[in-house]
């Protein structure tokens, strides 16, 4: 059984005007989306902290789930961020996923403290960080973890999640693509990162992956982040009109192996949401049904 189709919105973290993600998260859950994500860049002075918000954002919404996109690992220990996940959880009924990224921008984060890895460091960090996750998670009495980045000493989870509550990776590289496969339970591309000239063959990698490791691929949520603009036809994909999405996206389904969307609307915010949520989402929910 294959996951159901999800779509979302991406909501800038911004604090000025202070109310503008919450109310832009309302809107996307009175349009029917599924879920907003939030960037975490807590090195941003124009952004809130991503967890902050997120939960904000819970707290005032009914149905739309939150996603971090993604969590800043050298930034936020995994043993704390997997009790914050678990909590937010359990607090909204399963409407929350935690995104989960090995970090990127080194001399930002290294301002801020954390430390600065190379990149099969930070591909070896994650590793740790999702079984110290995944043993925070596990509603033993007692965990130990043993890891040359992270340790969890004999450490008492809780509290214990939904099955619902999953690891997102923002994964790009093959090793992290593996990553993806063998331990997450969902990926986070993003278009302007991975675009459709690469994403069938690194969706293939995240396959075999989970083959490899005895998981069932069709069990793994793969959202793909587009920065683009609806509006009149276009050769470039993601910039053209409705009915150009909804065939890019159908396509983004059936031949790429994609199983949810999330849009960053480069024009008016309002504006595109509304015709992603109206014109889009509902044409290709149409087209998959009917397939």
């Amino acid at each position: 059984m294959t996951l159901p189709v999800v779509f979302g919105a991406n909501m800038d973290p911004v604090w000025h005007p202070a109310a503008e993600p919450l109310r832009r998260a309302r809107d996307a859950e009175r349009l029917g989306l599924d879920l907003v994500t939030i960037q975490d860049h807590l090195y941003q002075p124009k952004f809130y902290d991503a967890w902050t918000l997120l939960t904000y954002i819970a707290a005032q919404t009914e149905k739309i789930t939150v996603v971090p996109t993604v969590a800043t690992l050298p930034l936020r220990p995994p043993a704390v961020l997997a009790k914050a996940a678990a909590s937010l959880d359990l607090l909204t009924g399963g409407r929350a996923q935690l995104g989960l990224g090995g970090g990127a921008f080194w001399d930002a984060i290294a301002a801020m403290g954390g430390p600065r890895r190379t990149a099969r460091e930070a591909v070896d960090a994650l590793s740790e960080a999702i079984d110290v996750i995944r043993a925070m998670w596990s509603g033993q009495r007692s965990v130990r973890v043993s890891g040359h980045y992270y340790t969890l000493s004999g450490a008492h989870p809780g509290p214990q999640p939904s099955p619902a509550l999953g690891i997102w990776l923002g994964a790009y590289g093959p090793r992290m693509l593996t990553l993806t496969g063998a331990k997450a339970d969902g990926w986070l591309p993003s278009h302007g990162y991975l675009g459709l000239d690469k994403l069938r063959a690194a969706s293939s990698r995240v396959d075999h992956a989970a083959e490899e490791a005895g998981r069932d691929p069709a069990q793994l949520r793969k959202l793909y982040n587009i920065a683009g603009f609806i509006g009149t036809e276009s050769r470039e994909p993601f910039t053209g009109s409705a009915g150009q999405w909804t065939e890019q996206l159908i396509s983004a389904v059936t031949d790429y192996g994609m199983n949810g969307f999330a849009y960053w609307p480069t024009g008016d915010h309002d504006t595109q949401i509304a015709r992603f949520a109206q014109e889009v989402v509902p044409a290709v929910r149409e087209a998959l049904v009917t397939a």
